[in-house]
């Protein structure tokens, strides 16, 4: 059974009930542990452990490679293929990369890009259902200029934010609509870790959870440091 990603705490406590009954009637051998440690897994990738408030907050982001050619506007050279991948050149011209940091809603606006690009182009934008387009290869790992190349695999840990909040038609994301995302993941995950304190599954609660991945990230940090000095 797949869970869905809610993008409102409202919705999400609204349903919590309704999707645990389906949960129970696909999964007979399971528990309401279970079913918790699935939303937790779900919702962890748009958390941090901040160690200053001693709390979880928001981090909706995910890295991109930033494909492009130096000086490519001067020689005009304005495309990236599947060399950016194998790390070939291109007509004796090399390509670089960097790596950036993007909020989910700048990705979804790039998914969202391709996806209506392809509409135009096969001339189905008027009935063309954005989300059934959301996890074809062909047109995620599309290139059509230097910029962002989507990791096919990694766009897969995406799925679930990207059939919450794309339209099934449309130009752009909602602001509003991530606005109110960042502000309610932090109460489901509160609520999840409060309904995982119930049943006593203290290590399965994402605060324990993340705050020991944040320490050891610290811990590997500082080591690192103190090998390199």
């Amino acid at each position: 059974m797949e869970l869905p990603l809610y993008l409102s705490f409202n919705e999400f406590e609204k349903y919590y009930y309704d999707n645990l009954e389906k949960w129970f009637e696909e999964y007979h051998n399971t528990s309401e542990t279970d079913y918790l440690k699935t939303l937790s897994a779900i919702y962890s990738p748009y958390l941090y452990y901040n160690f200053t408030n001693d709390r979880l907050q928001a981090d909706a982001s995910i890295q991109i490679r930033d494909c492009f050619f130096p000086y490519y506007d001067k020689i005009g050279i304005s495309f990236c293929t599947t060399a950016c991948e194998k790390g070939k050149s291109i007509k004796n011209i090399s390509h670089q990369f960097e790596w950036k940091t993007v909020t989910m809603m700048e990705y979804a606006q790039h998914i969202l890009d391709k996806i209506n690009r392809h509409l135009a182009k096969n001339n189905i934008r008027e009935t063309g259902n954005i989300l059934d387009f959301i996890n074809r290869c062909d047109i995620i790992t599309s290139r059509e200029g230097a910029g962002y190349c989507v990791d096919y695999h990694k766009h897969q840990s995406t799925l679930p934010f990207l059939k919450a909040y794309l339209p099934i038609q449309g130009q752009t994301v909602n602001i509003a609509v991530y606005r109110d995302f960042l502000f309610s993941v932090v109460q489901i995950a509160e609520f999840i870790d409060h309904k995982l304190k119930e049943v006593r599954a203290f290590e399965s609660m994402l605060y324990f959870k993340l705050r020991s991945e944040a320490k050891f990230r610290v811990q590997m940090s500082h080591q690192f440091l103190t090998m390199c000095n």
